[in-house]
């Protein structure tokens, strides 16, 4: 599977899970049963999954810093799905440009939003981008 489409899966499971999904392990579990998933993509959702989850409060606090004039709450949860993965990549993934996360964020967005909503994460991310690494 590409990591396009890994991604997507990733993105569906942090929604999932912010709409009170019965856990990670357990949500994360279930994907995992398609066959169409190869060991790289599952490890690859597990630990993106995993670590969106875990680094939620400081994702949220990145976010909230660079979504001027909005509150968390005001962010549409498919949205605040797509920030969180992107941020996590961006932030405490090496191996994935940036360009890359902020990307494939847009093309989700695109796919399972609104184009309003693709303007709004590219602007976060963007910033979140330029920003001095000390200030990030």
């Amino acid at each position: 599977m590409a990591r396009k489409t890994a991604r997507q899966v990733a993105m569906q499971l942090i929604y999932q899970y912010e709409l009170g999904g019965d856990g990670v392990s357990s949500t994360i579990e279930e994907s995992m049963d398609k066959p169409d998933l190869n060991q790289e993509d599952m490890a690859y959702i597990q630990a993106i999954v995993d670590g969106a989850v875990q680094k939620a409060d400081a994702l949220d606090e990145k976010i909230a810093g660079f979504a001027v004039g909005w509150t968390l709450e005001r962010i549409a949860k498919v949205d605040l799905s797509i920030l969180r993965l992107a941020l996590y990549e961006m932030l405490y993934r090496d191996d994935i440009p940036e360009g890359v996360s902020i990307n494939e964020a847009i093309e989700l967005a695109h796919t399972f939003s609104t184009p309003e909503a693709a303007s709004f994460i590219n602007g976060i991310l963007g910033s979140v981008s330029r920003a001095p690494k000390g200030e990030v």
